[in-house]
């Protein structure tokens, strides 16, 4: 199942970056109070490691169903037509998903790229670090309707 594998990905990648992000704060407290020397990398590679782990996190996140849910309208509601109530969830988070995530962190990845903007210390294109953005939009829109078409067959073989 394509679902299962994408997860199978983001967990790898959320391991990593979790690592990168330990290690880099570590060597970090290291440097500056072991060595008395700061490093200036390390500030930056936590930074943009904990941009990814927010990003990344939340579309593995979307994908397990563990996202935060906030339930204003009562049970009984819900029970009674799920479907309906899940495709307004789904449509709310796809909408969402589209146009902030994936259209403006598009936006966003175009002009820094065409603006040639760096990071000030490892000197990498702002425009892949900002990707994270679009791509983890694609993964909560992918999972929000896969997650919806599931529950619209479970409600159709009952």
């Amino acid at each position: 199942m394509m679902r299962a594998k994408i997860n199978n990905v983001l967990e790898k990648l959320l391991l990593f970056i979790i690592t990168v992000m330990l290690l880099s704060v570590i060597w970090q407290v290291i440097s500056r109070y072991l060595l008395g020397s700061p490093s200036t990398l390390t500030d930056e590679i936590a930074s943009y490691a904990l941009i990814w782990l927010g990003l990344y996190g939340a579309a593995y996140a979307s994908g397990k169903e563990l996202h935060l849910a906030i339930d204003l309208i009562p049970s009984k509601v819900v029970s009674r037509n799920p479907l309906i109530y899940s495709g307004i969830v789904s449509f709310a988070i796809v909408v969402f998903a589209l146009l902030v995530m994936v259209i403006g962190g598009m936006r966003l990845c175009y002009l820094t790229y065409l603006l040639e903007q760096r990071s000030a210390a490892l000197e990498i294109p702002l425009a892949f670090v900002y990707s994270a953005l679009p791509v983890s939009g694609l993964l909560i829109t992918y999972y929000s309707l896969d997650s919806f078409f599931m529950t619209r067959r479970k409600t159709l073989k009952n």
